[in-house]
C-alpha cells in the first residue's frame, strides 16, 4: 500500500470543469485501462514514456479509481502485452511495450493531426480469401473495426487511407498472426462506369455515419461549454490538477471516436459533418490545457527511481499547422452553439 495524502476535491471557479469532472467520477463502470492506456500515449510518452505506479496511482486518484483497479487494470496491460515493467530497487517503472507504442503512435498522428489526412482516390481493401470460423470471423470485423475498416459482405474490409503494412501489425498484436494466411490486402484505384455504384453508395454500406455523427455530436456538447468557459470567464482560471485530469479525459474520449472513424474525406461525408467540429474543438481545448498540466506532471510524475522525467520537444508539435487560440478563427469555428 502506498501512503498518499487523502485527496481533497479541489473547489473550481468554472463550473462546467467542475461538472465535466464530477460527471465521470459519478460512473458506475470506468474503462480503467482503456484510459491508462490513454494517459501513457498522451502524457507518459513525451516524457520518456516510464512512469512508476505509484506515481500513476497518485495522478489518477482524483477521478477517483482507486489504488486496487489502478493496479489491477495495470497488471491486465501487462499480461495483455499493453505494458512491461523494468524493476528499479523495490520499485517498478511501468512502460509501453514496443507494439503498445507502435500501436498508440499510430493513433497519435491522428489524434495531434491539424487536419483530416489526404486522400489519393484508392481504396485499401482486406479481403478474406480462406475459410474462417465464426469466432474468427468475428474477432477479424471487431480488431478491424477499431482501425476504421467498414464491411461490405462478409468477405471484405474497405478504408480509404489506411496503412494496410501497419493494419496487419496490429492484428498480429492482436494475437491474430494465424489469420494472415486467410488475408489479401489490396489497393483498389477507380475505374468505375457511367451506372455503377459511387463511392457514396459504398460508404453507406459499409460504415454507419448517422451512429459516428451521434457521438461527435455528443463530443462537442460536451466539451464546448468548458471551452466556451475557459475563453470568457476572464475572473476564473483553472488548477493545474484539473487541467491534467480534464486533458485526461479530452484526449481519452477523442481518441475512442478516432479509433472508429475512417476519417473519410469530405467529399464523402454529409454535409456539417460533427467530425470537423470535434476535431477543431479539440486541438484548442487542448492548446489550453497543455501549459497548466505540464505543470502538475512537472510536480506529481515521478520514476521509480525518484527523479520526474522532463518534457520532450515533441510536445510542442501536437496541432500546430492552425493556431485555433486567433480570433477570427475562434469565431468562424464556434459561432453558434454546437447540436447536441
Amino acid at each position: 500500500m502506498f501512503d498518499f495524502t487523502p485527496w481533497i476535491p479541489t473547489i473550481l471557479v468554472i463550473p462546467p470543469i467542475q461538472k465535466h469532472l464530477d460527471n465521470f467520477r459519478q460512473q458506475s463502470r470506468v474503462q480503467a485501462g482503456s484510459l491508462i492506456i490513454s494517459v501513457f500515449g498522451d502524457a507518459v510518452l513525451p516524457r520518456g514514456g516510464r512512469i512508476w505506479l505509484g506515481s500513476l496511482i497518485g495522478l489518477l486518484e482524483p477521478l477517483q479509481l482507486n489504488e486496487r483497479l489502478i493496479r489491477t487494470s495495470v497488471f491486465r496491460l501487462a499480461k495483455e502485452e499493453w505494458l512491461r515493467t523494468e524493476a528499479h530497487g523495490r520499485r517498478a517503472d511501468y512502460m509501453l511495450t514496443s507494439a503498445g507504442q507502435r500501436r498508440f503512435e499510430e493513433v497519435s498522428r491522428h489524434i495531434y493531426a491539424s487536419n483530416a489526412p489526404f486522400w489519393d482516390r484508392r481504396w485499401r481493401l482486406i479481403l478474406t480469401v480462406g475459410e474462417l470460423d465464426p469466432k474468427q470471423r468475428e474477432r477479424l470485423r471487431r480488431a478491424l473495426f477499431w482501425q476504421g475498416f467498414g464491411v461490405l459482405g462478409s468477405d471484405c474490409f474497405v478504408h480509404p487511407s489506411a496503412d494496410l503494412t501497419t493494419a496487419f501489425d496490429a492484428l498480429i498484436t492482436d494475437g491474430m498472426t494465424d489469420l494472415l494466411t486467410h488475408l489479401m490486402p489490396l489497393l483498389a484505384a477507380d475505374s468505375r462506369f457511367g451506372i455503377s455504384a459511387s463511392d457514396i453508395d459504398m460508404v453507406q454500406r459499409a460504415w454507419n455515419l448517422e451512429q459516428l455523427a451521434t457521438a461527435y455530436a455528443d463530443f462537442v456538447s460536451d466539451y464546448h461549454p468548458i471551452l466556451e468557459a475557459l475563453r470568457y470567464d476572464v475572473q476564473g482560471k483553472i488548477d493545474d490538477e484539473s487541467a491534467f485530469l480534464l486533458r485526461t479525459l479530452l484526449i481519452h474520449d477523442y481518441r475512442r471516436l478516432l479509433l472508429r472513424d475512417p476519417e473519410l474525406p469530405d467529399v464523402l461525408l454529409p454535409t456539417n459533418w460533427p467530425g470537423q467540429k470535434a476535431r477543431l474543438l479539440c486541438k484548442e481545448l487542448y492548446r489550453r490545457l497543455l501549459a497548466p498540466s505540464e505543470h502538475h506532471l512537472d510536480l506529481h510524475m515521478k520514476l521509480a527511481n525518484g527523479e520526474t522525467p522532463e518534457a520532450s520537444p515533441m510536445l510542442a508539435e501536437r496541432f500546430q499547422n492552425e493556431d485555433p487560440l486567433a480570433p477570427q478563427f475562434n469565431q468562424r469555428v464556434f459561432s453558434v452553439q454546437p447540436e447536441g
